[in-house]
């Protein structure tokens, strides 16, 4: 048995044999052609790029129609770079000055290109170096009149591993005969992890060389939960996670009529549940869970994906139809949530940023594109008058940072009112606590804002000074840890005590392992991804809350994260049903 731990992008189980994709893709059988032969490879090579051109435009159109237009802007992106006159220049040149044949041109220019992606510092662009791959395969594939597997085809159910899957191949995948995924390489903020978050297919990325050791046949298991890759697991293993496969299966049919059923504790305190979400398509699920509203509704979608700012209009669409999905319920819009760095944008690149996470991110790139802040404000504030929206700014960190974001909120609720535009003139205006900072000065942010959301995955991460997306350090990433509760208690006590609501919306409480150490701690509202809503919810409504406030008082005297994830398993365990207890995998065995 082999124990792999990379970065998890997706959650859940699957178990299954393993489909290993060739990291060569294709063989190039001609490197030179002969001199007269030149006008026949350019003829070729224009043939190849119209047909993959028409081929993306067609997955473009396609995956916008089923997935939504966010995902169809990956693809347009894809066309976009295909067309690139220097690029095309560039094949063309190695074919008529050099001899090459189409197929070589084609593999070393992209390759080319996207070594240099790979080496730059910025993640982002790092990333990018995917799409060339992806259009590299497709060329070739074209022009050797040979596909690529093609993992939509796939009829057999299979886990995939690769070094590599591409956002298309991604977006292709069938959940049914797709049981899950793991490569080589990745990051958690790429389009292949977003797909597959959205799809529901567990996945992890970035393992390193997974492909050396497993072939295809082998018996694998990802655990997209824990960031785990088990291959050839022994039987006990295999015989625990099939175990854990059924009776997650059996929760689900579990928790169908939890839909209809208030989300409170056995005496009787209300705990809110909403649902975290990234497009807006993810609406549905919502509805279909029975969730409280949108707590968190990220809109970085909007900017991943291609090369302009997103319109006032298209902010507008995809927070309208949230907005009136789930009317009367509350949506959360939280601004936009990204570094330069992942825009691309050129001052980002120049200014030679190494720590995109310590850089210019979050509210910090918005109050310096007041341009691109106001266009989204404007949207929001003209959706809040068909729905019931507040907003979010993210990693405050200062006092002046929040002034100058109301500001320029009002500022822009004043030109709307200027030109007779409808707005909600009481929207709720709240803040992202996830940096100690935010935490230490709470008193002083709280008489300025509605609401209070506490993020979890960033406030641990700079908490303990660990970055989330490294599985180099990835055990020391725990919000179990006492500083970070410390921080979070902090964070409620301060709230509570100013009559200041105050939401949780990292993954942490989407683990049904804390839900009794939070609720003791005093939190009454939590926003979660929709698939845990009703495994949450379940939770809550065999709990109370005298023996939750127990078990907060008993963690918060512990020491360190392992001796607390242990002691909330073994309650548990013992505070809900054993039935319900045994089919949660976050019950440790």
């Amino acid at each position: 048995m082999q124990i792999l731990q990379g970065i998890a992008v997706s959650p859940g189980l699957a178990i299954g044999e393993a489909l290993v994709l060739d990291n060569e893709g294709f063989r190039i059988p001609r490197r030179f052609v002969n001199h007269d032969a030149a006008d026949i490879e350019l003829d070729r090579w224009a043939k190849s790029l119209k047909a993959v051109a028409d081929q993306i435009a067609e997955n473009r159109d396609q995956i916008a129609s089923e997935l939504g237009d966010e995902y169809g802007a990956i693809f347009a992106a894809h066309l976009q770079m295909l067309r690139d006159p220097k690029l095309n220049r560039e094949i063309q040149a190695l074919i008529k000055d050099h001899q090459h044949s189409a197929e070589y041109a084609v593999s070393k220019t992209l390759k080319d290109y996207a070594k240099v992606f790979q080496s730059l510092d910025n993640r982002f662009l790092a990333e990018r170096a995917n799409d060339l791959f992806d259009l590299e395969k497709r060329l070739l594939g074209d022009l050797l009149g040979q596909a690529r597997q093609e993992l939509a085809n796939q009829k057999d159910p299979a886990i995939v591993l690769a070094h590599n899957l591409t956002p298309s191949e991604t977006a292709r995948l069938d959940p049914e005969t797709i049981l899950g995924f793991a490569t080589e390489v990745g990051g958690q903020s790429d389009h292949t992890a977003i797909v597959a978050e959205a799809l529901e297919i567990p996945a992890i990325v970035g393992i390193g060389g997974l492909l050396t050791s497993i072939v295809s046949g082998d018996r694998v298991i990802v655990d997209g939960d824990q960031g785990v890759l088990i291959h050839q697991p022994d039987e006990e293993t295999y015989q625990r996670y099939q175990n854990r496969v059924r009776e997650r299966a059996e929760l689900a049919q579990e928790l169908i009529p939890l839909v209809e059923q208030p989300s409170e504790t056995e005496d009787g305190e209300r705990v809110k549940l909403s649902a975290n979400i990234e497009f807006p398509e993810e609406v549905k699920s919502c509805c279909d869970r029975g969730a409280d509203g949108v707590g968190l509704y990220r809109t970085e979608f909007l900017f991943l994906g291609r090369d302009e700012d997103p319109s006032e209009e298209d902010h507008y669409r995809a927070y309208i139809a949230v907005a009136q999905a789930l009317y009367p319920r509350p949506v959360v819009i939280r601004t936009l949530d990204l570094g330069a760095d992942k825009l691309g944008r050129e001052e980002s690149q120049q200014s030679g940023e190494r720590n995109p996470f310590l850089g210019v991110r979050s509210i910090r790139l918005s109050l310096r594109n007041l341009s691109l802040f106001r266009t989204q404000l404007r949207a929001v504030l003209r959706a809040s008058a068909l729905g019931n929206m507040r907003v979010m700014f993210p990693m405050i960190t200062t006092l002046q940072e929040l002034r100058q974001a109301k500001l320029v909120l009002h500022e822009v609720m004043e030109d709307l009112e200027e030109q007779g535009i409808p707005f909600d003139r009481d929207l709720q205006i709240g803040i992202m606590v996830e940096v100690p900072s935010a935490v230490m000065l709470l008193d002083r942010f709280l008489p300025e804002v509605s609401f209070v959301s506490i993020g979890t995955n960033d406030l641990t991460q700079y908490a303990l000074a660990v970055d989330r997306g490294n599985k180099d350090v990835a055990e020391l990433y725990r919000a179990s840890d006492p500083a970070v509760l410390r921080l979070i208690k902090m964070t409620i006590d301060s709230a509570l005590a100013r009559d200041v609501p105050v939401n949780l919306c990292g993954q942490m409480c989407g683990n049904p392992l804390f839900s009794m150490l939070l609720i003791g701690l005093g939190l009454r509202s939590m926003s979660v991804r929709p698939s845990a809503l009703l495994e949450i919810k379940q939770i809550v409504r065999h709990l109370n809350v005298t023996d939750c406030e127990e078990v907060a008082e008993n963690v918060m005297a512990m020491e360190g994260p392992r001796e607390i994830e242990r002691y909330l398993s073994e309650e548990l365990r013992r505070r809900v049903p054993e039935a319900i207890a045994r089919r949660h995998h976050w019950v440790q065995d």
